[in-house]
C-alpha cells in the first residue's frame, strides 16, 4: 500500500502540484509524503517555493511501519534569512536530534507530526473516542478536556516546550485534527519561542493556521545557548559507541510505566 502512494522527490507528482500552488500564492509550502527512491520508502518532508524545489527530509526514526526505511542525515537549509531545520514526530523525542541540528546552525526546527491520543500505558493517556469527535459541534467541551488533558496538550507540555527552551531554538509544531486512519487526533499546532513559551496556539476542532511572530533578538543570551557552549565533549563517548537502535510504539510495550513518547 505504501508502494502504491510513494512517488520520485523531487520529480513527483505531488512535489509539481505543491510548487503550482507555492507559486500562485507566492510563498513557501511545507508538506509530507511517502517517498521511492533507489528501491527504497522514506517518510519524507519537503519545502519547495514559488520558484522550486528547495529541499527535502527524510524521517530518520520511522518505527510505524518496518517497509519505511531511515533517513541517513540531518538537513539546516537558509530559508526567509533564517536558519531552518527539519525533524519529523518520533525523531523530536530524541534529545539528540534537536541538538545536532541545533549545532547544525538552526534556528528554527519544523517539527511537523501525527502525535496524541494513542494507546499507552502510561496513566492517563490513550484514545480519544470517535463519538466525541463526531459530537464535537453539538459537545465541543467534552472533546476539548481530552485534547487538553494527559492525552494530547498536558503530554506534549511535558517535552515539546523543552526542545525549544534547551536548545535556544523556535520550534514549529504542527499535528493533524480529526480523524485519521483508526484514531482521533488533537490538533494543538503552535509556535514555541526560544525560552520554551507559546507563541502562538490552535485551539481549533477544525482545521487551522497558526501564525506567529518570530524575532531574531530573542535567540541572543538564552539559556539553550549556554547550554550548548557549556558541553563537555570529552565526557560523552558513551553516547556514540556502536549501538543497534530498537524502536516499539509505546502501545506495544507490555510492562506497565513504559512508553516511547512518541
Amino acid at each position: 500500500q505504501l508502494a502504491d502512494v510513494a512517488e520520485p522527490v523531487p520529480d513527483g507528482p505531488s512535489v509539481r502540484e505543491l510548487i503550482r500552488i507555492a507559486s500562485d500564492y507566492r510563498t513557501i509550502i511545507m508538506a509530507g509524503l511517502i517517498e521511492q527512491d533507489s528501491g527504497h520508502l522514506y517518510n519524507t518532508y519537503v519545502t519547495v517555493s514559488p520558484e522550486g524545489f528547495l529541499t527535502r527530509f527524510r524521517k530518520l526514526h520511522p518505527f510505524v511501519n518496518p517497509h519505511l526505511s531511515p533517513g541517513e542525515g540531518y538537513n539546516v537549509i537558509e530559508l526567509c534569512g533564517w536558519q531552518v531545520g527539519f525533524l519529523i514526530c518520533y525523531d523530536n523525542n530524541l534529545v539528540e536530534n534537536p541538538r545536532i541540528t541545533t549545532m547544525m546552525g538552526a534556528q528554527l526546527i519544523v517539527a511537523p507530526h501525527v502525535t496524541c491520543c494513542l494507546p499507552s500505558n502510561m496513566p492517563g493517556r490513550g484514545i480519544v473516542e470517535r463519538s466525541l469527535w463526531d459530537n464535537r459541534h453539538r459537545d465541543p467541551v467534552s472533546l476539548r478536556q481530552q485534547f487538553r488533558g494527559p492525552k494530547g496538550r498536558d503530554w506534549l507540555m511535558r517535552w515539546l516546550p523543552t526542545r525549544a527552551y534547551e536548545n535556544g531554538v523556535y520550534y514549529a509544531f504542527s499535528n493533524p485534527i480529526g480523524w485519521d486512519y483508526d484514531t482521533v487526533k488533537p490538533g494543538l499546532s503552535m509556535i514555541i519561542d526560544p525560552f520554551g513559551e507559546i507563541v502562538a496556539e490552535s485551539d481549533a476542532l477544525d482545521d487551522d493556521v497558526v501564525v506567529g511572530l518570530l524575532t531574531p533578538e530573542k535567540l541572543d543570551n538564552t539559556s539553550g545557548s549556554r547550554y550548548l557552549q557549556a558541553r563537555r565533549p570529552e565526557l560523552y563517548g558513551p553516547m556514540v559507541e556502536p549501538h543497534e537502535s530498537v524502536t516499539l510504539p509505546g502501545w506495544q510495550l507490555e510492562s506497565a510505566g513504559e512508553d516511547d513518547g512518541g
